[in-house]
Order: structure tokens, then C-alpha cells, then sequence
């Protein structure tokens, strides 16, 4: 996973909540074989979307109170944030298109 798409607890809240573009937040874990399977999308979509959206990814073993505060049970959990709250929100390892769609919708 490239550095650069890491979130954590200490900067959540400048990267994504007070991010002017749209924010694609995955929750994720090292052990989740789903969120690995998407792993090389998101990074894909990262870069797609640069200058138009954020693309981040958050593991949920090291920043659970986020996991908690956000409501994710099941992961990959995919939310999309606008103006510092959840606009849209998709669980499973959905294909490209799909997550593409996520943040479409809010551009």
C-alpha cells in the first residue's frame, strides 16, 4: 500500500473532515482477504482521482475508535465523506465501477 493513501487517528480529521474535494475512506484490515482484493483498485482510483477527490485507506486494528464512531461492522467498508460527513457508504469488495460510482456521485 503506497504511504501516501494511509489515514490514521492523527490526521483524520484535516485529511478527511475538513477536506474541501469529496473523500473516499476504506476501512480495512491486514487480515481482511476482501480489502486485499481491493487494495490495488483503491490505490488505482487514488490516482484517477487526483485534483477531484481524496482516496484514503484506514486500518481499523490501528484507529478502532474511528471504526466505532463510523459504525463499521463489516469490512471493506467503503464511506464517502463531503463537508466533514458521510454522504455515501458501500460494504464488501465491490468492482471498480462500483466504487468509482461512490465517488462520482458526489463530485
Amino acid at each position: 500500500m503506497a504511504t501516501s493513501l494511509a489515514v490514521s487517528t492523527a490526521n483524520f480529521d484535516v485529511e478527511v473532515l475538513q477536506s474541501d474535494l469529496p473523500v473516499l475512506v476504506d476501512f480495512w484490515a491486514e487480515w481482511c482477504g476482501p480489502c486485499k482484493a481491493i487494495g490495488p483498485t483503491i490505490e488505482q482510483l487514488s490516482s484517477e482521482y487526483a485534483g477531484k477527490a481524496k482516496v484514503f485507506k484506514l486500518n481499523v486494528d490501528e484507529a478502532n475508535e474511528l471504526a466505532v464512531k463510523y459504525g463499521i461492522m463489516s469490512i471493506p467498508a467503503l464511506l464517502v465523506f463531503k463537508g466533514g460527513e458521510v454522504v455515501d457508504r458501500a460494504v464488501g469488495a465491490l468492482p471498480k465501477p462500483q466504487i468509482a460510482a461512490l465517488i462520482d456521485r458526489h463530485l
